[in-house]
C-alpha cells in the first residue's frame, strides 16, 4: 500500500511538473472551453418611440450633412426619434469641434435619461482625447447603447471597463446612397439595437486554428487597442475572445502592434481571436514575405486558443454588428466558422 501511494504521488507530481514547464496542453478540435468572466450590464434594447442621439466624438464631418440626414431618416423609418448633437458639424482643425465641445455632446447624450442609444457619426481620430473627461455617474443609473467602430474602439474599451456592453457596428457616415450595397451592415445594426439574436457563419480559411470556445467578445481596431496599452482604458482579455480589425497599415506595423500586445501579456489568458477585415494594406519597399493571416498566426504561435479569420467587420461595406462584452460561442473549422451571440 505504501508503494502504491508513493507511485501515485510521483505520477501527479510528474504531471504537475509537465504542466508547469511546458504550459497548457493542446486541445482537440472537439473540446469546448467555456470561460467564466464578469457579466457586463446590458442596456435596454430599443423599441419604437425611443430616442437615438447622433454625436461626433472624433473626426471632422466636413460636407457630411447629407449623410447625417440620411442617418436620421433611417432611424425614423424604424420608428425611432433622433436628436443630433449641438456640435456635430463644428470644426476645430482635424476634429468635429474642440475637445470640450465633443465631450459636451457626448456627456449630454450619456446623461439624458430620454436617450436610449448613442450613435457615433464617424471615427477617424479624437476619442482618446475626451476619455478622461467623461463622467459615468448618471450613465450608470440609466445605461444606453454605444454604437460605432474604428476610433470608437477607445470608447468601447472605456464602456467595457465601466461594466457595460456596447455595439460594434456601422456609423452614420457609413451609409451610402443605395443601402442595398450595405444591406447586411444595416440589417444587423437594426437587429443588434432591437434585440434580435445575432448569429454568423463565416467563410472558411485554411489559416483557421480549429477549436470551440464560449466566452465574451471584446476588442475592435488594432491600433486603438495598442494605443490603450498601459492606461486605465486598456481591457483585460483574460478568458475573452479578442476581435481585431485594421485599415491602411503596413504589415510590419501589424506585427509590431501584435508583438507589443503580446509582450504586455495581452494574449496570455486569452480564450480566442476573431480576425475581421484587414483593409487597404500598404506595401512597403521591403516586402513582408507572408500573408496577413500567416503574420497573425506567427505572432500568436505561442498560444493554443482558436483563431478564426474572415469575420466581415471593420472598414469594408459589409460591416456586421457585434455586441462587445456579450458571451459568444465560436466554433472554428477549416471550412467555416460559426459565431453565435448568447442571451
Amino acid at each position: 500500500m505504501y508503494i502504491y501511494h508513493m507511485t501515485k504521488n510521483i505520477f501527479f507530481l510528474s504531471l504537475l511538473c509537465l504542466v508547469f514547464f511546458f504550459g497548457k496542453t493542446s486541445l482537440s478540435a472537439q473540446e469546448t472551453l467555456t470561460y467564466k468572466t464578469q457579466v457586463l450590464k446590458q442596456p435596454p434594447y430599443l423599441k419604437a418611440g425611443d430616442t437615438v442621439a447622433i454625436v461626433a466624438p472624433s473626426g471632422i464631418l466636413k460636407n457630411k450633412a447629407g449623410e447625417i440626414q440620411q442617418a436620421e431618416n433611417l432611424l425614423k423609418s424604424w420608428g425611432l426619434h433622433v436628436v443630433v448633437g449641438k456640435h456635430v458639424f463644428s470644426q476645430d482643425n482635424h476634429f468635429a469641434g474642440t475637445d470640450e465641445e465633443r465631450c459636451e455632446d457626448f456627456q449630454k447624450a450619456m446623461d439624458d435619461p430620454t436617450i436610449s442609444a448613442i450613435w457615433c457619426a464617424r471615427g477617424g481620430y479624437g476619442t482618446v482625447r475626451i476619455l478622461d473627461k467623461l463622467d459615468f455617474t448618471k450613465f450608470s443609473k440609466n445605461p444606453k447603447w454605444l454604437i460605432g467602430y474604428s476610433d470608437i474602439t477607445a470608447l468601447h474599451n472605456q464602456f467595457h471597463n465601466e461594466g457595460f456592453e456596447s455595439i460594434h457596428a456601422i456609423m452614420s457616415t457609413s451609409l451610402t446612397d443605395n443601402l442595398d450595397d450595405i444591406s447586411e451592415s444595416v440589417s444587423t445594426f437594426k437587429e443588434a439595437i432591437f434585440g434580435v439574436n445575432l448569429k454568423y457563419t463565416l467563410m472558411g480559411s485554411n489559416y483557421n486554428r480549429v477549436g470551440t470556445v464560449t466566452a465574451p467578445l471584446v476588442g475592435g481596431n488594432l491600433t486603438m487597442l495598442h494605443t490603450m496599452l498601459g492606461s486605465k482604458t486598456s481591457i483585460d482579455t483574460s478568458g475573452k475572445i479578442l476581435f481585431i480589425e485594421e485599415i491602411g497599415e503596413y504589415k510590419y506595423h501589424i506585427d509590431r502592434m501584435l508583438q507589443s500586445l503580446k509582450r504586455a501579456g495581452y494574449f496570455d489568458n486569452c480564450a480566442g481571436v476573431l480576425v475581421g477585415d484587414m483593409s487597404k494594406m500598404k506595401k512597403n519597399t521591403t516586402l513582408w514575405g507572408t500573408s496577413i493571416e500567416q503574420l497573425i498566426l506567427d505572432a500568436l504561435s505561442d498560444y493554443n486558443f482558436p483563431i478564426a479569420f474572415n469575420m466581415p467587420a471593420g472598414h469594408e461595406k459589409d460591416n456586421r454588428a457585434m455586441i462587445l462584452g456579450r458571451k459568444v460561442e465560436m466554433t472554428v473549422a477549416k471550412d467555416k466558422t460559426t459565431v453565435i451571440f448568447k442571451d
